[in-house]
């Protein structure tokens, strides 16, 4: 062991009685959240407009504030990326984090305050590092170097006080001056906005770097390793990196990727999933041994939980901690110390427990195929595509896959595109095995494949591989946190990709 690994871990603990005090005590956190959020914003426009000043419990903010999405909120967001202040949160707002859009823009831009900032992302960042060395004691983990695959949009001015960047620029623009000695690699590199170039250059300058830590979007974690082992001949990443011992993952389930990256790592590396966003630093595993994140209570953002039946109606209802249930999927709900209020951000979890609370990310709202009443989301077709590998010995590099509607002559179906890193020895037994996991994972699907009543076996195109990153590309979105929908109630995304393939997929 690193002779400074006990000072540093004992320092680094130190926190542990704060994220103690709102994981024990998460309503009274939460309350005190949206107490602050309010008597904050109170003489905001947003704030005058809907009476902030005269609300003083959750029940009178619920029935004063009603759910926004981004379009709603974007004429004020607008206003302040022209330069006015004051709109939806008290103090400057001169940060705006870019976005995946929404069916009407290409882009959404996020304000992001100081407060955002420091109560927010960096607390969070420092409640991660106590929990990992809570679990760690032994840990050498800040005796090395952590090594960021961020975000490819450099800040872009909006005006004389204001920039845009996705959150990675964002972040890395404001970190602490000590920040920057303990991750890798230079600025200039970790925003390149070309990934080609950039997985290139993160290869060629981290290589004789002591990385103890590596934080990034799974897809381009694995390019990178691949490309390091090509130029060092090394058969492992331990080989390269013998300190590695944490990865940092989010974005996506890490289900489908956990097969490859233990091949690759060659050696034993603790995997922890964090719930970041645009929006808010939300949860993170605080135990490596337990499924789902422990939701952060008490960082500047109120929660509510909307269930999916309540999506979409004139006046939906939304729950708080105190009602939710393990299980069941909500759509989540935020209000923020950047002045997002109520806004609905897109995300759909599910607690796997409440004592304390942790979630999962379950999907997305507009990421679900429920053609046929199958109701199937994300995160049911990344467990069925990992119990698929299992079983075959295959390996899953990205996938997609919407309905197939009713015809004359046939039912309907689920028709996927995947793309293999190890392909299986047969692709009619893992098509076999992906059904048959679903139907084991949803009831809803198991009762629509019963006797091909309304949905017959899945169609499995197996594509070449590049095609996800060829339509990412096209789409001007390769790289970063942008990622292809994994599931799609409609087929326009299948079929720009199929015309990517065509003619060269191979179908089970």
């Amino acid at each position: 062991m690193n002779l400074l690994s006990p000072a540093i871990s004992s320092l680094a603990r130190l926190r542990s009685w704060r994220i103690q005090a709102w994981r024990d005590n998460p309503m009274n956190a939460q309350r005190e959240v949206l107490q602050n959020l309010v008597a904050s914003a109170q003489y905001t426009e947003f704030g005058r407009q809907y009476n902030f000043s005269s609300l003083f419990n959750v029940k009178s903010f619920k029935e004063a504030v009603p759910i926004h999405d981004y379009d709603d909120l974007k004429p004020y967001i607008e206003r302040i990326m022209e330069g006015e202040q004051n709109i939806l949160w008290n103090t400057p707002i001169n940060w705006f984090a870019k976005s995946s859009g929404t069916t009407s823009d290409r882009s959404k831009f996020i304000p992001v305050s100081e407060e955002c900032l420091q109560e927010g992302h960096y607390r969070a960042s420092k409640d991660v590092l106590t929990l990992y060395y809570c679990n760690r004691p032994d840990s050498a983990l800040l005796t090395g170097k952590g090594l960021i695959i961020g975000g490819s949009h450099t800040l872009s001015p909006l005006n004389p006080d204001a920039q845009v960047g996705d959150l990675s620029a964002v972040l890395l623009q404001n970190t602490p001056f000590w920040g920057h000695w303990l991750r890798t690699p230079e600025l200039n590199i970790a925003l390149m906005e070309e990934w080609e170039s950039k997985i290139e250059m993160l290869a060629q300058t981290t290589i004789q770097e002591n990385v103890t830590s590596i934080s990034g979007v799974p897809t381009w974690t694995l390019v990178l390793f691949k490309r390091i082992l090509e130029l060092t001949g090394k058969q492992s990443i331990a080989e390269v990196w013998p300190s590695l011992e944490l990865y940092l993952h989010g974005g996506v389930a890490f289900a489908p990727y956990r097969q490859q990256f233990s091949k690759l790592l060659g050696k034993e590396v603790t995997f922890m999933n964090m719930y970041n966003a645009s929006e808010g630093f939300f949860a993170a595993q605080d135990d490596p041994t337990q499924d789902g994140m422990l939701l952060f209570t008490d960082h500047g953002i109120f929660m509510e939980f909307m269930p999916l039946s309540e999506v979409g109606a004139a006046s939906p209802r939304t729950i708080g901690l105190q009602d939710v249930e393990i299980g069941q999927q909500y759509a989540l709900v935020i209000s923020t110390n950047s002045g997002l209020w109520r806004y609905l951000i897109g995300d759909t979890v599910e607690f796997v427990s409440l004592h304390p609370f942790r979630i999962n990310v379950s999907g997305r709202l507009k990421h679900f195929i429920n053609a046929f009443g199958e109701e199937l989301i994300v995160d049911n077709t990344d467990k069925a595509i990992a119990i698929a590998c299992q079983e075959t010995g295959a390996t899953v590099s990205d996938y997609t896959a919407a309905p197939v509607y009713f015809s004359d002559t046939a039912n309907g179906a689920h028709e996927w595109l995947i793309e293999f890193e190890q392909e299986p020895s047969s692709l009619q037994q893992f098509s076999s095995i992906l059904d048959r996991s679903l139907q084991t994972i949803n009831s809803d699907y198991e009762a629509k494949r019963h006797r091909n009543i309304a949905l017959r076996e899945p169609i499995i195109h197996k594509v070449v591989r590049g095609t996800f990153a060829t339509w990412l590309r096209n789409k001007g979105k390769l790289g970063g946190q942008h990622k292809v929908p994994r599931l799609s109630n409609d087929r326009q995304l299948l079929e720009e990709i199929l015309q990517l393939n065509n003619p060269t997929f191979v179908t089970a």
